[in-house]
């Protein structure tokens, strides 16, 4: 089962960045048979396994995500369970603004 869980987890698939004024998306593909091998109760249903739940950053990078912090699952969409919407604030992503040079006396 750890070579299956290895093997998936290389597939998942990050989109490009986007965003608007205020926050930097992505989204994250999972293939679909590494959410059947995720724990019931990271489900918002356990007795349906079909929805995600929002995950907290530990559960997320537990089931194989990697992305750089900052990151936070704020959305689930129900006819594509397997796709999990991020966001970060957009000052996360960008390099802090060059100081400016000392003026000469």
């Amino acid at each position: 089962m750890a070579n299956k869980w290895e093997e998936y987890i290389e597939k998942i698939h990050y989109s490009d960045r986007y965003s608007d004024d205020l926050y930097e998306y992505r989204h994250v593909i999972l293939p679909k048979p590494l959410m059947k091998m995720i724990p019931k109760s990271y489900f918002e249903d356990p007795t349906r396994p079909e929805v995600l739940r929002l995950l907290t950053d530990e559960e997320w990078r537990g089931i194989g995500i990697t992305q750089s912090l900052g990151w936070e699952h704020y959305e689930v969409h129900a006819p594509e369970p397997h796709v999990l919407l991020f966001r970060r604030p957009k000052a996360m992503g960008q390099p802090p603004a060059p100081k400016p040079l000392p003026k000469k006396k």
